[in-house]
């Protein structure tokens, strides 16, 4: 058995899940959100109780969407905030980060508030741009600040980059490659320029139609 990721003396620390509540139809794809938070409680050494999660979650109500925020403490203690869902764009427009991510890097792989160079570049995001890209310093895309990104070729492939170019297992991500309407494969920023088509993607908005600049 491997031994827990070291979070060092962050007594903030927490793991994170966030998605959408919609009236009349309840949280989409709960049981994949429940899930990653168990397999990031164990690799982090954390006692997670889904009953409990799921509990919360059934409280849930109210006549308008939510946005929705669970977190899990190092201690085992759980909290699930709400606020108002914030309107969306039609199409979402991104550039590309100057930071580089490292991709062997274990915190990629799952949702977490260390998160200070994602939050860092959101402060700071241009006007008219509603997200920034990450490249590895391989040159290889990674994924967005709160999004995961998807290619679709001249020939129709859909594409998204593997866990290992240092991206998160994201929850739309995930429920697509499981339905067999993405696949991975490392990208590059050729891929992004040639592309027909480019959608950016979380849990709470689904996939969102997406362009490279201002």
């Amino acid at each position: 058995m491997e031994s827990p990721i070291c979070t060092g003396d962050d007594a903030d620390f927490r793991l994170i899940e966030t998605f959408g509540y919609v009236p009349g139809r309840g949280v989409a794809r709960l049981d994949l959100h429940l899930a990653r938070m168990a397999r990031s409680a164990e690799a982090f050494g954390i006692a997670f109780d889904a009953v409990a999660a799921s509990r919360l979650v059934a409280g849930l109500g109210g006549a308008a969407p939510l946005r929705c925020r669970m977190t899990l403490a190092a201690d085992g203690a759980l909290d699930l905030t709400t606020s108002p869902m914030p309107p969306a764009a039609p199409v979402w427009r991104f550039d590309i980060a100057e930071a580089r991510l490292e991709a062997e890097d274990p915190f990629l792989r799952h949702k977490t508030t260390r998160r200070g160079l994602y939050d860092q570049v959101r402060r700071e995001l241009a006007s008219g741009l509603q997200e920034m890209v990450f490249l590895n310093t391989r040159g290889e895309l990674s994924e967005g600040t709160i999004t995961n990104i998807a290619v679709t070729t001249a020939q129709g492939d859909r594409l998204t980059p593997p866990l290992a170019s240092g991206c998160l297992p994201g929850i739309c991500r995930q429920s697509l490659l499981e339905a067999g309407a993405l696949r991975e494969a490392v990208l590059t920023m050729d891929d992004l320029r040639q592309a027909r088509e480019i959608h950016l993607m979380n849990a709470l908005r689904g996939q969102m139609p997406a362009q490279l600049g201002r």
